[in-house]
């Protein structure tokens, strides 16, 4: 499995008891999905490795407890410290309306009410306190803000994500 066909979920994050389990960090709103899993990929040396799951529980809201085939001690769970956790993208559940994932609008077009398709969206920078659309106008890249507010409807048909954004926002880019 390549990582480009998956989604991260998050980390394990560290033992659980002497017997080898651990708590994997889950980095999504919704832990309760993931807690009946019967496998993961987890990084190791840049590889996506599969491990299969015994047991699983949710612990403390954000964690889910997860005892693996052949992880028995606590030097077998030590190794895994750290490494992040994935899954294929085919276990994503479908969103619709205008709830998106961010790796399902790159490549649309973006939109204004007022201005017309200003461009394609090439990438989410979510590094920042407010996620941004990364958008390619010709040579031009233009950020936007992710705001709910400015957001009018995710056209997943046509393949464009519609705003209606202040005035001068995109025009300080042009």
């Amino acid at each position: 499995m390549r990582k480009e066909e998956c989604f991260y979920l998050g980390k394990i994050a560290k033992k659980f008891s002497f017997k080898g389990e651990v708590l994997i960090y889950l980095d999504t709103d919704e832990p309760e999905l993931y807690e009946n899993l019967e496998s993961v990929f987890v990084e190791h040396n840049k590889h996506l490795v599969p491990f299969f799951i015994e047991t699983s529980s949710i612990h403390k809201n954000d964690f889910l407890r997860v005892r693996f085939e052949d992880v028995n001690t606590e030097e077998d769970a030590d190794a895994l410290i750290g490494n992040a956790v994935y899954l294929p993208l085919t276990m994503l559940p479908k969103l619709t309306g205008n709830k998106f994932y961010f790796h399902e609008v790159i490549g649309f077009e973006i939109e204004d009410q007022r201005l017309g398709v200003f461009g394609k969206i090439t990438s989410i920078n979510d590094s920042s306190a407010q996620p941004l659309f990364e958008v390619l106008n010709g040579e031009v890249e233009i950020l936007i803000p992710m705001i709910d507010h400015f957001l009018v409807k995710i056209d997943r048909e046509n393949k464009k994500v519609i705003m209606d954004l202040p005035e001068g926002l995109v025009e300080m880019y042009l």
